[in-house]
């Protein structure tokens, strides 16, 4: 016995990876800000939350920063979940019914970047 339980660390990224190749087309439904509904699948979240990490990567953030996130709980803040914590940064979500004060302050308290 090896003493591991599988062949691979337990990542947010690999998540993504086994969402993508073996359920691309698994459909993600969310019901938009706007109070329409948007549809979705693994693959196009895949490539969407692989573009989020790019733009993080271009604002050379150190490794473990932690990166805010003003969302609601749709298909947007799923890219954002698995972007910024698929580059190795910390994902502090914040709860968009808050006050702006209270926001301003966890934000400069949590040292967002």
């Amino acid at each position: 016995m090896l003493g591991q339980m599988q062949s691979q660390p337990l990542l947010i990224s690999t998540l993504i990876v086994h969402a993508e190749r073996h359920h691309a087309s698994g459909e993600i439904v969310s019901r938009r800000v706007e109070g329409d509904i948007h549809r979705s699948n693994w693959g196009q979240i895949a490539v969407r939350s692989r573009k989020v990490a790019n733009a993080l990567n271009a604002l050379n953030l150190s490794f473990g920063d932690r990166v805010a996130t003003l969302a609601w709980n749709g298909y947007r803040h799923l890219e954002l979940y698995f972007g910024v914590s698929g580059t190795g940064h910390v994902l502090h979500t914040l709860n968009p019914r808050l006050h702006p004060d209270q926001l301003t302050w966890i934000v400069n308290h949590a040292e967002d970047k």
